[in-house]
């Protein structure tokens, strides 16, 4: 694993002042061995500009994919991610947060045969994110001193994982499936285990747990959810909340497979040609 590329994959949809702050994160990794492919949900020409100007600063390869604004359909862009990617080893990033420097060498280090990484993320407050895409703040830049000053202010949740990183161990694996914590915004896995699955499922309508039912997917075929926690955490700019019309129905498909051992997506990698 030590030399494979890696492929980054950061959805997005028209919010270029975040995803500005994203990708100036994502081309300044420790990692030796990472492109970045920007999976774009039909944004508009702004987000295109945005990613065209910091890929002429960076060596690093950065592909955008694109697809028509027909409403939410973040499955899609991002099995259109993955058949773009050229790594083994896949890691998803949403486009509002901003990852540290050793966000992709820690899930490197992570990645196990058998295993999906779910990370976590630090939130940050209205104020904060506002000062951050104002004033092009490198969060991964900052300081002890700026952090506690935020925590103390009570702009960012949480500020711990900052500061201890803990290396892999028996804790962070997942003997059965639990809902809590995964992070779609946050997540690793082995192409060849996400092509089993058939990859995000795109008939999922609406906001709500398409990344949890990857998941159950996975577990359900063997393949157990390591937790990223102190190690991987990524800062997660404010954002107003989806529309979460289709929550409720979404939750219950999970479930529905998580009882039935469902392993393939009904609409997923294997039909993006069709």
């Amino acid at each position: 694993m030590a030399d494979r590329l890696i492929s980054l994959i950061v959805s997005t949809y028209n919010r270029p002042d975040a995803l500005e702050r994203v990708l100036a994160g994502c081309v300044m990794q420790y990692d030796p061995s990472y492109e970045i492919i920007v999976a774009d949900d039909g944004s508009k020409a702004e987000t295109q500009a945005v990613i065209e100007r910091i890929a002429e600063t960076t060596p690093i390869r950065i592909q955008h994919v694109w697809h028509p604004d027909e409403g939410f359909r973040l499955a899609a862009i991002r099995n259109k991610g993955i058949a773009e990617a050229r790594g083994d080893y896949l890691i998803f990033l949403d486009g509002d947060c901003v990852p540290q420097h050793d966000f992709v060498l820690q899930h490197r280090l992570l990645a196990q045969t058998g295993s999906i990484v779910t990370g976590s993320r630090i939130l940050l407050d209205e104020a904060l994110t506002r000062e951050v895409i104002e004033q092009k703040i490198a969060l991964p830049n900052q300081k002890s001193l700026f952090w506690l000053k935020q925590r103390m202010a009570g702009k960012a949740n949480k500020i711990a994982p900052l500061f201890i990183k803990l290396p892999d161990s028996d804790w962070r694996r997942l003997k059965r499936f639990k809902w809590r914590g995964i992070k779609g915004c946050n997540m690793s896995a082995w192409r060849r285990d996400l092509e089993q699955v058939n990859g995000f499922d795109e008939s999922f309508v609406g906001w709500g747990h398409e990344d949890a039912d990857l998941v159950v997917r996975l577990a359900n075929c063997g393949i157990h959810r390591k937790l990223g926690a102190y190690a991987t955490e990524i800062f997660h700019l404010w954002h107003r909340e989806q529309a979460r019309d289709q929550e409720s129905s979404n939750y219950e498909r999970v479930h529905a497979r998580l009882s039935d051992g469902s392993v393939r997506a009904e609409r997923g990698l294997a039909e993006l040609s069709t």
